[in-house]
């Protein structure tokens, strides 16, 4: 378990041996704020570079500990779990008889866990590291207070310092237990009845989790949607499809909440009430551009996040900045990708190269999956982008057939330009569907025609890819 207000011994040797206090500045060449994705950066290439590394929280970031991998294989389960419920229309017999949430838990964290204290333990036994774990804040563009009482000198600094959730402002929150994302999947035993408020992908994803275990799940949406911000159409049917599988409150906001008899009570705005055992908040993440002290730099922000180019440079010269801390994309793979970018223009100041967001995909693992990639038909409206837009549905192939998956639950939605010659985006609600936008992704990321797409390659049959090869055919043949 990591040790708030514990420095490496390496560091407080380096200290001491300066000036005999903790007092005295330690000059390194790189400072990597945050040990996400920024972490990667420093590999072999980086042996006769001093480097600091600042985390105030779990080593390995959101992702690994809080984030995107402890959720998908809470999601595995889940989607076992749920399958039971579709057997009877294929004319087999199962039954869900539960979960052994514990099991579920310590399956997962008993693999997660031991990879974030590796990974400390790694950069602690490092020669050129040191390792601060309190929380770093800017004295000026190159200066760090550490948070240890010691501050720190830095050629380079990159700023990883990532995102943290969004808690509602609900009256009386404060007054009772609730969870967020950060939390909730460590709880002791899987609650008889949850609330989740929100309606973006984290809430989407934890009401199929806990739903599909056996919790009674009451979702509390302040918009008529869910997944608002996704294409139109998928996010009309995801919301149909949703309230088929758990309670979902529309239009509606929490006024207050209180705890009765030793029950959660939410008041609505609708002046209905809803009763639960965990209330979980899923209202969002924001930039922790706003923790760093950036007032005392030359490194501005813009949109609460912190403001790079295409080069991932700051503002203020030698500093960087990737992932959530500075993107609009609070994605991994985009955080991954921007760590690439600067390790590389860290090590070839005279050979930069530039960030690539043109075609970031998006993945939500509810019940059914969502995938996604480009511009939403509602996008191409907004920006008065002439377009067209086909779709194609999983009952119309083989494979579908197979799974018997109901007309207008699953598809394909492509969004292209009137002549139907360039992919503008990609959106689809189904089973495997984040694996199946990955063609997609390729074909627009190579500049490929949708009848390129189609027919430039083979499409196993009768495989569920058939699916976006009909859907381009679609395109390809208006």
């Amino acid at each position: 378990m990591r040790q708030l207000g514990h420095i490496s011994p390496s560091i407080e040797a380096r200290i001491q041996g300066l000036s005999g206090t903790m007092g005295r500045v330690t000059h390194y060449d790189l400072a990597v704020i945050g040990t996400g994705s920024g972490n990667s950066i420093v590999d072999h290439r980086f042996a006769e570079k001093r480097v600091a590394i600042l985390e105030d929280n779990t080593f390995g970031g959101t992702c690994l500990n809080v984030g995107c991998i402890p959720t998908k294989m809470f999601v595995y389960p889940a989607d076992l779990a749920r399958s039971a419920r579709h057997a009877p229309a294929l004319g087999v017999d199962l039954t869900y008889d539960g979960a052994r949430w514990p099991q579920v838990r310590d399956r997962i964290f008993g693999r997660i866990d031991p990879i974030a204290a590796r990974g400390r333990a790694y950069r602690e036994g490092q020669p050129n590291v040191d390792v601060y774990d309190r929380h770093a804040t800017f004295v000026d563009d190159h200066t760090l207070d550490t948070g240890t009482g010691a501050q720190i000198t830095a050629d380079q600094i990159v700023i990883g310092a990532g995102s943290r959730v969004v808690v509602a402002e609900i009256p009386g929150l404060d007054e009772v237990g609730f969870h967020t994302s950060d939390t909730v999947m460590r709880i002791d035993d899987l609650p008889r009845r949850m609330a989740i408020v929100g309606g973006g992908y984290v809430a989407a994803e934890f009401a199929h989790i806990f739903s599909a275990l056996g919790t009674a799940v009451t979702q509390i949406q302040r918009g008529p949607v869910l997944l608002r911000h996704h294409d139109e159409d998928v996010s009309r049917k995801f919301t149909e499809i949703a309230q088929r599988q758990w309670d979902v409150r529309l239009c509606t906001t929490p006024t207050h909440v209180v705890r009765r008899n030793g029950t959660t009570v939410l008041t609505l705005s609708d002046g209905s009430e809803v009763e639960t055992d965990v209330l979980l908040i899923a209202t969002g993440r924001v930039s922790n551009a706003d923790r760093l002290a950036l007032e005392n730099t030359g490194v501005a922000t813009k949109n609460g996040r912190v403001r790079v180019d295409e080069f991932q440079r700051t503002t203020a010269p030698d500093v960087w900045a990737l992932g959530d801390v500075s993107t609009e994309h609070q994605l991994k793979h985009v955080a991954n990708h921007e760590a690439r970018i600067v390790q590389h223009n860290l090590l070839h100041p005279d050979d930069l190269v530039a960030s690539d967001h043109r075609f970031v995909p998006s993945a939500v693992f509810t019940s059914p999956q969502i995938a996604s990639v480009g511009l939403t038909s509602q996008d191409a409206q907004e920006r008065a982008i002439e377009h067209q837009a086909v779709t194609y549905d999983y009952a119309d192939i083989a494979y579908g057939w197979a799974m018997e998956s109901r007309p207008g639950d699953h598809f394909v939605k492509l969004v292209a330009d009137p002549r139907g010659q360039r992919l503008l985006g990609a959106h689809i609600i189904g089973p495997q569907a984040s694996v199946l936008l990955q063609s997609l992704v390729q074909g627009m990321s190579l500049g490929s025609s949708p009848a390129e797409m189609a027919r430039g390659q083979y499409w196993p049959h009768p495989s569920l890819a058939e699916v976006v090869e009909n859907a381009l055919l679609e395109l390809a043949t208006e």
